[in-house]
């Protein structure tokens, strides 16, 4: 008698147990959002981030001067016969653009709530320059020939090298970045990242050293 008892309450403590436990849900995995970031950043294709207006003036200023050696002297003798001086207005137009078509997630980077978009390397582009002729001013000696249009266009490039070459100090890229983050942030909060925790960014700082990759040199030639 006391056996059975025993069997009947060991079965009535099995169902209680049983009925306790509930079925478990296995919980819904986070959603990788990386891959649909990717898709939506590439649509994005060339992307003007900064437009820069430059005003230059080249100027030039030479005299005539006679080189050479005597009694095995070396002499550099400038003849009177007078100077020319020339300055030249130039406007100038710098764009830079990133291409995100080539943007993968090697280009994102999440650390738990946060996120790193690195850009692509921006291109520099010269995409228009011109002389202001009607305020070219010229002082060339009664003596001396008039600057040819070989001399102009030869000035003309000298203009366009050097604002070229001071591309890195106009702080075009930092304008680029900028824009690119005003771009792309509201795009990653739809996706439910708080703006706080987004970092948009080069992969480097770049420098004069860079420039030549940098700069599509096919806009030098327009």
């Amino acid at each position: 008698m006391k056996q059975t008892i025993w069997f009947a309450l060991l079965s009535l403590l099995l169902m209680a147990s049983c009925g306790d436990n509930k079925p478990t849900v296995p919980e819904p995995e986070p959603i990788d959002t990386i891959p649909m970031m990717v898709m939506q950043i590439q649509k994005c294709a060339k992307l003007y981030t900064a437009e820069y207006h430059v005003h230059k003036i080249v100027t030039h200023d030479d005299q005539m001067k006679l080189k050479g050696s005597f009694l095995q002297k070396e002499f550099n003798i400038t003849l009177p016969v007078g100077q020319r001086k020339i300055a030249i207005p130039m406007d100038a137009t710098l764009k830079a653009s990133i291409d995100f078509s080539q943007f993968t997630k090697k280009n994102v980077k999440r650390h738990g709530d946060k996120i790193e978009i690195i850009l692509p390397d921006p291109v520099v582009e010269l995409t228009s320059s011109k002389i202001n002729h009607a305020e070219i001013k010229k002082q060339v000696s009664i003596l001396r020939s008039n600057f040819s249009d070989a001399e102009m266009a030869s000035y003309e490039n000298q203009g366009r090298a050097a604002i070229v070459n001071d591309i890195p100090r106009m702080g075009i890229l930092p304008m680029a970045q900028a824009s690119a983050t005003k771009t792309l942030v509201p795009m990653i909060v739809a996706m439910g990242y708080a703006e706080e925790n987004i970092t948009i960014t080069f992969r480097k700082e770049f420098t004069l050293r860079d420039l030549p990759k940098l700069f599509d040199s096919k806009s030098f030639a327009r």
